[in-house]
């Protein structure tokens, strides 16, 4: 056998990524994590460790930015109900330096608007919101550099529904969710149902279990542009194998338009600190995650909570990794690194599965 290869390498190229997403939780780089990776509508790896089940919801953070606002904007542009060049004065009384703010900046992180402070701060009326946001003094120029803005995308989904006219949550399923099958995914979980804790409260003392950790969001009653999805493994595989077939379903019918799909993974922000679609973060540039073998083509996104998306819609291959390494506290940074490390071994490992068959051994 060709040497430094293991014959459980060979067999399964994937073994070192179920190895390494074990390895993480028993190391505590989070203590519950489920991974899926796939290329169109084949699964290669379908995994949960610690104390989660591929049936157990996640928090998932900012990755609620592209699962439902960023879906639901793309919907109503098809359907002829919103631009990318409309601007922020459309819907508000926004101040001079603001009103000018297109969708297109909003979606591509380019507005200028800050990158995050607490609602509750500034006032105590969940409804004020965008009023809020657009009282603070802009961090950059609108359309100069990237600033990544939970703010900003708040301000999108108020935007959202005003177009739309009901809260984000209805948009989501009625659009996204209900659409894509993905039937468990949520701005409301039950209960009863299994999900990951986050961190402790500091008002109740309680671990977060259903309770958006995001502090906006929080405030905004768990319906929120920029965190407030809850989802399992297999329904953010659903949507992960959408992105991974160019915006179709599995059965050929096209969610997204193939000039939609395209616009949202091109780079709009060329020669800026950031490479950045429509709501999507792409391969390179500053706060890379995903690692230095998936291709400048990949979109994904990842959530604070813990959890993240790639694709490369080039191959159709996919990543999804959902941990809770907020819990039992923020502090616990070791996903940074890792996300890195386990998307190099993806890659790696589906680079080596396409050549298995020129393999040869004497």
């Amino acid at each position: 056998m060709k040497e430094g290869i293991r014959m459980s390498e060979f067999n399964d190229p994937f073994v070192i990524v179920r190895q390494m997403v074990q390895q993480g939780a028993e190391d505590g780089t989070y203590p519950s994590a489920a991974v899926a990776v796939g290329v169109g509508g084949q699964t290669l790896v379908r995994e949960a460790y610690g104390a989660a089940r591929p049936e157990t919801l996640f928090d998932m953070a900012s990755m609620s930015k592209v699962l439902a606002t960023t879906m639901i904007a793309f919907q109503m542009i098809e359907a002829g109900k919103l631009c990318l060049t409309d601007s922020v004065g459309s819907f508000f009384q926004a101040p001079p330096d603001k009103s000018d703010i297109t969708v297109f900046q909003l979606m591509t992180h380019t507005s200028g608007i800050p990158a995050h402070f607490h609602l509750a701060d500034l006032t105590d009326d969940p409804s004020r919101a965008a009023d809020v946001i657009l009282a603070q003094p802009l961090a950059a120029c609108p359309g100069q550099m990237t600033v990544y803005s939970c703010m900003g995308y708040i301000l999108l989904g108020k935007i959202l529904e005003q177009i739309g006219g009901r809260p984000l949550d209805q948009l989501a399923e009625s659009l996204v969710f209900g659409p894509l099958g993905m039937k468990r995914t949520t701005y409301h979980p039950k209960a009863g149902d299994d999900i990951a804790p986050t961190e402790r409260n500091r008002e109740t003392g309680q671990y977060l279990r259903g309770i958006v950790h995001d502090e906006n969001a929080r405030f905004l009653n768990g319906i929120s542009a920029n965190a407030g999805v809850f989802s399992t493994l297999d329904d953010i595989a659903l949507f992960a194998r959408m992105l991974a077939s160019g915006g179709r379903l599995p059965n050929g019918t096209p969610y997204l338009s193939t000039a939609m799909f395209a616009l949202a993974a091109a780079n709009h922000t060329p020669g800026m600190t950031e490479n950045r679609g429509l709501g999507f973060k792409l391969a390179g540039g500053e706060g890379n995650f995903m690692g230095d073998l998936f291709p400048a083509r990949s979109i994904g996104h990842t959530g604070f909570t813990g959890t993240s998306l790639v694709v490369d819609p080039g191959s159709g291959l996919y990543v999804v990794l959902l941990t809770n390494r907020v819990h039992p506290t923020r502090d616990n940074i070791g996903i940074i690194r890792f996300r890195k490390l386990l998307h190099n071994a993806v890659y790696a490992a589906f680079s080596r599965s396409l050549a298995q068959s020129a393999w040869r051994y004497d």
